[in-house]
């Protein structure tokens, strides 16, 4: 305990004596504390945080400080600790060396730091010259300055005679450049890694629309710069800037206070605020804010905002003011890194209980500032003082101190190993310095480095600000981020849970685009100002605030407009399940069955007349043709593969050949047998070979086949359309398939006209007028089809085929087959030799101009009364018609033309009949 006193008897000794001169005598060149030792440190803080500069004056003077700073009086207190800790190390008792300090007070003011910086040098370079009896120890290490602001210009400072400078809480970026401060170190890392940490965060809650509040100078200056960088690489906007000049006259800080407070309501939409200032600016704004409420007589809720806090302000609660955090809304703090604090809170234990010596004049400044009464007794004074301290510990500043001091010792140390440090001057500024960056020293059981920028860069410690008992805890730490993978790391707590509710809070200039739509920027407007746009058909976005619609693969997906996904093409056809399809498969199977039922029917009344007239053997060739013609329809159904689609059209054109080339000849005999023109007659006989003329006419049309499926045959075609993939079956060359439905239209052509010719052939048995029809309708189904099927497309294209092919079918199948059925069915005494006579005797009664029969002669009126038939008055000329009938089987028949010549024809009936 007496050791203790002591110590604290020791400080308050040197406190009592340099605080009164800087309040009396305007005098900043003597130090704030010193303390002596073989090797001497140097230390810069802001004891006081205004100057009060007399502007009447043109004679250079030192100010007068003002305003204690509690915060700044504990890193004082830190590094008088931190010394007195190294000195009873082994590192430097065993060397049989101390370290002493001498440290100034920059009262947050450039020129009282420059002042502050020339006493560190007049002592360094005091012992180059011949030693001199007012020399102190001269200073080989400065730690500070706490700002960077203040830290930029004593660097330039010590660089000149290379004084190694470690600051504790400067994090300016430019002081990373060698080049310019190759004297400068730092114990914390520089704004460019917390800017990215900010970042980030911001990126990790889904905001991108903030404002920036930055302090006038280096350090915000520097921030902004750094920021907007890494915020527009990551798709963040920076809704406004506000700057807060960093000294002036009081009016002018509290315009610029107002001006920043109105910018900021200004920006309703920007909830998230990135601050790059001094707490007593933010403490300033906090209030303005609250009055600029009241004016406005809007309640509290529109003040709250969601406040990143950088490193000058992330541990300083007093910010508040009388304000609750329950009105600011939601503080996150970026601190640095802290280590074992229970040396320090060790010492201030042990000044809490002790009263001996505080009869201090800045002991009791700082106690007045805080109860603004008068305590008589010394523990009391004490006792609140380190209290006070306690509470506005930074410990992160604190660590920094305490590293700060830590790597000057083992600096030191590592030189006076081999050298006598006790001497004063044999020691150097810039081999300190030297030692500084090459070595690598302990602290608290840790290793630390300077990297290659004289920084020791170890992260930040995220904290999110929260209310316990009406006061405010700043440490509560809730996510790191390390500066090596570029990442925030959330920790794992309850309370860190909660820090995630934060994204709830909407921090954006326009609305996400959700996943189907895409960002529309207008020409200039920030990026992340923007309207959605909904993607169009076949492009899609799946994800939120994508900039492009991404463009679906149209060969095989698709997408409707404002589609967040791809879906596959379904591959469509004509298929079974079609109740299309299954009405057409159901009218092939009945035409099969139907073909097969008048086979069998005609096979079995094969003798009889009506299939003789109906072609016999080749009625049945022409049924069977038809069976494979409803075959080649059912080909049409179904997914298509390459056999199908070369097997339909050539099956369908060779058994509609077939079926067409057995009618042709059907309507060559009927031209043949009933030709009264005997020249054109005898022609007829002598090219008429039935199956001859079928096979020739097939053959040619296997021919047009074969040459179509070897040169360019079908194939399966994929069709691309809007959702679908259809595959059918490409004819391969139109051409082909044109001429072969081409030629069996010829055919059909040459059926009609010569069944045309014929058309007057006795009622019942008028194989003509059926023929004449069904080829009638199958040229005109199939001329309806061309069009259709040039100008169609879709899944239904090879149904209109296949009903053109089942109309032709059953036009075959009704116009040829079923009346005969009928005849054979329903009237079978029609269906014998006697009664086909009498009907083809009749006819040709009936239809010859002028009649001259040889044989037994009868008279008109008795030809009448046996045939009922009256004479023929066909003949031009009127000329007298005499008939004769020698008997039923045959006669001859002589009549007169128009040029006067008589022309005899004998027609056989039985021949007719087995036409």
């Amino acid at each position: 305990m007496a050791e203790v006193s002591s110590l604290i008897y020791l400080y308050v000794s040197f406190c009592s004596i340099i605080w009164g001169k800087v309040a009396s005598e305007y005098d900043t060149t003597e130090p704030g504390a010193k303390s002596s030792g073989h090797v001497i440190i140097g230390g810069m803080f802001p004891l006081h945080l205004h100057v009060d500069k007399n502007d009447s004056s043109f004679a250079p003077q030192p100010h007068k400080c003002s305003g204690i700073s509690t915060r700044a009086m504990t890193l004082l207190l830190t590094m008088i600790n931190a010394v007195d800790v190294m000195n009873k190390s082994p590192l430097l008792t065993d060397l049989n060396i101390t370290l002493g300090y001498r440290i100034q007070d920059s009262c947050t003011d450039v020129s009282t730091g420059l002042r502050s910086t020339a006493d560190f040098i007049e002592q360094a370079n005091c012992w180059k010259e011949p030693a001199s009896p007012i020399c102190d120890q001269p200073v080989v290490a400065v730690l500070g300055a706490a700002f960077s602001e203040m830290s930029i210009v004593v660097a330039r400072q010590l660089a000149l005679d290379m004084i190694p400078q470690i600051s504790y809480s400067s994090t300016a970026v430019i002081l990373s450049d060698k080049a310019r401060f190759p004297s400068f170190l730092r114990t914390v890392p520089n704004d460019k890694h917390q800017t990215t940490a900010m970042v980030r965060l911001i990126k990790l809650m889904d905001w991108n629309w903030v404002g920036m509040v930055i302090a006038d100078g280096d350090y915000g200056r520097s921030a902004l710069e750094h920021f907007a960088a890494e915020a527009a690489e990551n798709g963040i906007c920076i809704a406004f800037k506000s700057i807060l000049p960093h000294t002036g006259t009081e009016e002018l800080m509290r315009s610029a206070t107002r001006e920043v407070v109105q910018t900021i309501f200004q920006h309703p939409k920007a909830q998230v605020i990135v601050s790059f200032s001094k707490g007593t600016q933010m403490e300033d704004i906090f209030q303005e804010m609250r009055n600029e409420i009241i004016r406005k007589g809007q309640t509290m809720e529109s003040m709250k905002r969601v406040w990143l806090a950088s490193d000058s302000w992330s541990t300083a609660a007093y910010v508040k003011g009388n304000l609750s955090l329950e009105d600011i809304g939601h503080v996150v703090g970026f601190n640095f890194k802290t280590g074992n604090m229970s040396s320090y809170n060790t010492y201030l234990d042990k000044m809490e209980v002790t009263g001996n010596a505080m009869n201090n004049s800045f002991l009791e400044e700082l106690f007045t500032l805080i109860n603004d009464s008068d305590i008589s007794r010394n523990t009391e004074l004490a006792s609140e003082v380190a209290k006070t301290l306690k509470e506005n510990i930074n410990p992160a500043t604190v660590f920094s101190v305490e590293l700060a001091v830590a790597a000057c010792a083992h600096a030191i140390a590592s030189l006076c190993r081999n050298r006598d440090c006790k001497t004063p001057g044999n020691l150097q500024p810039w081999e300190v310095l030297e030692a500084l960056r090459m070595h690598e020293f302990d602290s608290g059981g840790n290793k630390y480095t300077f990297d290659d920028q004289g920084d020791i860069n170890q992260g930040y410690d995220v904290a999110l600000w929260r209310s316990i008992d009406g006061k405010v805890d700043v440490q509560s730490i809730v996510a790191e981020y390390n500066p090596q993978i570029r990442n925030i790391t959330l920790k794992s707590s309850n309370f860190a849970a909660r820090f995630l509710e934060l994204q709830k809070i909407f921090s954006r200039c326009s609305n996400n685009c959700m996943p189907g739509e895409f960002m529309k920027t207008s020409e200039g407007f920030h990026t992340c100002c923007y309207e959605c746009i909904n993607c169009t058909e076949n492009y899609y976005s799946n994800d939120t605030d994508m900039d492009l619609c991404l463009s679906c693969d149209k060969n095989i997906e698709w997408a409707p407009q404002g589609s967040s996904r791809c879906f596959a093409k379904t591959v469509t056809y004509f298929m079974w399940q079609d109740h299309f399809a299954m009405a057409l498969l159901a009218f092939s199977a009945l035409g099969i069955l139907l073909v097969l039922m008048i086979s069998a029917l005609f096979f079995h009344k094969r003798d009889t007349p009506v299939v003789r007239a109906a072609g016999g053997p080749l009625s049945q060739v022409i049924l069977y043709s038809l069976v494979v013609s409803f075959i080649s329809a059912v080909l049409f159904v179904g997914q298509p593969v390459t056999l199908q689609c070369k097997a339909r059209q050539v099956l369908y054109g060779i058994s509609f050949t077939v079926c067409v080339s057995c009618i042709l000849v059907k309507s060559l005999k009927i031209l043949l047998a009933f030709q009264l023109n005997t020249d054109m007659q005898g022609a007829l006989r002598k090219v008429y070979h039935s199956y001859l003329i079928i096979l020739a006419c097939v053959a040619v049309q296997v021919i047009i086949c074969i040459c179509w499926l070897v040169l360019k045959s079908p194939y399966i075609e994929i069709i691309q359309e809007p959702q679908t993939l259809l595959e059918d079956c490409h004819e391969g060359s139109y051409l082909a398939f044109g001429v072969m439905l081409g030629y069996i239209a010829l055919l059909a052509f040459v059926c009609f006209v010569c069944a045309f010719v014929g058309r007057k052939l006795p009622q019942r048995y008028n194989e003509a007028k059926f023929i004449t029809f069904s080829m009638l309708l199958y040229l005109t189904s199939w001329l309806i089809f061309i069009p259709i099927y040039v100008t169609a497309s879709g899944v239904y294209l090879p149904a209109v085929e296949m009903v053109v092919i089942l109309i032709s079918n059953y036009g075959i199948i009704s116009c040829h087959f079923l009346p005969k059925c009928y005849i054979i069915i329903f009237r079978s005494n029609q269906n014998t030799s006697s009664a086909f006579r009498e009907k083809l005797y009749q006819y040709n009664v009936k239809c010859t101009d002028s009649f001259s029969v040889t044989g037994s002669s009868v008279s008109e009126k008795e030809l009448s009364s046996k045939q009922n038939v009256t004479p023929p008055s066909c003949l031009t000329d009127k000329d007298y018609v005499k008939k004769s009938y020698a008997n039923r089987d045959t006669f001859k028949v002589s009549y007169r033309s128009k040029d006067n010549k008589c022309i005899d024809r004998n027609t056989s009936y039985r021949r007719s009949i087995s036409l």
